[in-house]
């Protein structure tokens, strides 16, 4: 038997010392520990935009990101109705429910849809960057999309969530 180390620092035999993994405890995502951010849409482009959040929200800037773990933080949207797309989008891009009946099919344009409730449009952007499921249906509860620069979560005292892409802006 080769001693590589005094008995003392040796690890007990049933313990593997080399083969663990660091999980969160539920103490390490309380959601009133969580941050806060707020970010403006005033001239972002949405995808870009939408990516950012999400990422956020995941938590994945985090060093303790686990993908099963709600660990990310709330976003506060401001000015959801001055969000930007490129290209032909305003024009071209489709969004599409069905009301679960026979021909419920319903096409809306962006321009139509951002006339009629746009604060959809970046909840569907952002959710469709989420996970699918039951962390997915939790994560897209902390996303608040409001029109207007005004928002009920001061309280809160959000911090400007910060963007590092510069390719977010809107050329003009």
């Amino acid at each position: 038997m080769i001693i590589w180390a005094p008995q003392h620092l040796k690890a007990p035999p049933w313990m593997d010392i080399w083969n663990t993994t660091w999980y969160p405890k539920a103490s390490d995502h309380v959601n009133t520990d969580k941050p806060w951010y707020v970010v403006d849409a005033t001239d972002k482009i949405l995808g870009r935009l939408a990516s950012t959040i999400a990422n956020r929200i995941r938590g994945k800037n985090l060093v303790s990101y686990t993908p099963s773990v709600d660990m990310g933080a709330f976003v506060i949207v401001v000015n959801a109705e001055k969000v930007a797309v490129s290209g032909k989008k305003r024009n071209q891009k489709l969004y599409r429910r069905h009301s679960g009946r026979r021909g419920g099919m319903t096409v809306e344009s962006f321009d139509q849809l951002q006339q009629r409730i746009l604060e959809r449009i970046i909840e569907h952007a952002v959710r469709g960057m989420l996970p699918k499921g039951r962390l997915g249906r939790a994560l897209f509860n902390h996303l608040k999309v409001y029109k207007g620069s005004e928002h009920p979560h001061d309280i809160q005292k959000p911090l400007d969530l910060p963007i590092r892409d510069e390719r977010i802006q809107l050329q003009k």
